[in-house]
């Protein structure tokens, strides 16, 4: 009786791992991937091709005309179109590193046992909520080197302030320190979730070893809160590299060129209907983005997985 049980036992086992395998071999469950993949391919995939190949044309609204890579050409040889590729690494690299600095000397502050944490925390976070477009207006008033509130409470201290969005060297600049203020919360909003997140256990094992603030922040919080790191950079650095209508609002791309962007130039080809030229820009932009993040992403997920 005995062995008979263990045989039906035997039996069942058997039968469960058929079953497992017959599960796990179905293709039941790929359909679920079809309408994410329909989605991705129609909204993505589908204009991304469309896009390489109307560069590869001079085109309008009614016809088209294949000229291979001559509007590349024209990219490159713009002195304009170059200096403005220069510019977008410029502003992505300034705005997302002040992204990532601030952002967690923000969380830092906000996590810690402060009274009206939670309110500052509301102020900190409102200006992701504010249209980008008012921010500019706002702050293109704000800036007037003549009228401006900011230059105005610098002269009551004795300090002529400058031209924020008139001077060549300053413009850009200015424009990136707009772009932080607006973005700072949603950085700052990430670190916090990643400083909660660290278990309490490690901050009391510190403190008896006699630890300080330092010690903690520099062992503890850094390391620990290194995937919000690396997603503040990726999402900045992807930001940065895309900027167009903030710099639009505030400066249009001026004065000159001097604070043109990528974006700003795509814009202005097609106001001008170099329509051909402008989607060799996009795909330029594309191709920019796509191989400065993608390595930068697995660099950082990697040095994440080695920690």
């Amino acid at each position: 009786m005995a062995t008979t049980t263990v045989h039906r036992s035997a039996r069942t086992r058997e039968n469960a791992s058929a079953a497992g395998r017959v599960r796990a071999h179905s293709p039941y469950t790929n359909w679920f991937y079809l309408p994410a993949a329909v989605i991705y391919g129609v909204l993505f995939l589908v204009p991304t091709v469309i896009a390489f190949y109307f560069s590869l044309t001079r085109w309008s609204i009614f016809d088209s005309k294949f000229i291979g890579f001559d509007n590349y050409k024209t990219f490159f040889q713009e002195p304009a179109l170059v200096s403005s590729l220069w510019h977008t690494l410029i502003y992505a690299v300034l705005t997302s590193g002040l992204k990532v600095v601030l952002g967690l000397g923000l969380a830092m502050l906000l996590t810690s046992q402060i009274i009206g944490r939670g309110y500052l925390r509301s102020v900190v976070f409102f200006p992701v909520l504010v249209s980008t477009i008012g921010v500019g207006l706002t702050f293109t008033v704000l800036m007037n080197p003549e009228r401006g509130l900011i230059n105005q409470s610098l002269d009551l201290i004795g300090i002529t302030g400058p031209g924020w969005l008139t001077d060549p060297s300053l413009a850009l600049i200015s424009v990136g320190l707009v772009d932080v203020w607006k973005g700072i919360g949603l950085a700052t909003l990430i670190y916090i979730a990643g400083i909660v997140s660290i278990p309490q256990e490690y901050f009391e094992a510190a403190r008896m070893d006699g630890a300080g603030a330092w010690d903690n922040f520099r062992h503890i919080v850094l390391p620990l809160a290194r995937p919000a790191t690396v997603t503040v950079i990726i999402l900045s650095l992807i930001g940065g590299l895309r900027s167009f209508d903030l710099i639009w609002a505030m400066t249009k791309g001026g004065p000159g060129f001097t604070s043109d962007v990528i974006a700003s130039v795509i814009y202005k080809q097609y106001q001008a209907g170099f329509y051909g030229l402008s989607t060799a820009g996009n795909v330029v932009l594309f191709l920019v983005v796509t191989a400065i993040v993608l390595p930068l992403s697995r660099f950082l997920n990697r040095k994440e997985v080695e920690l």
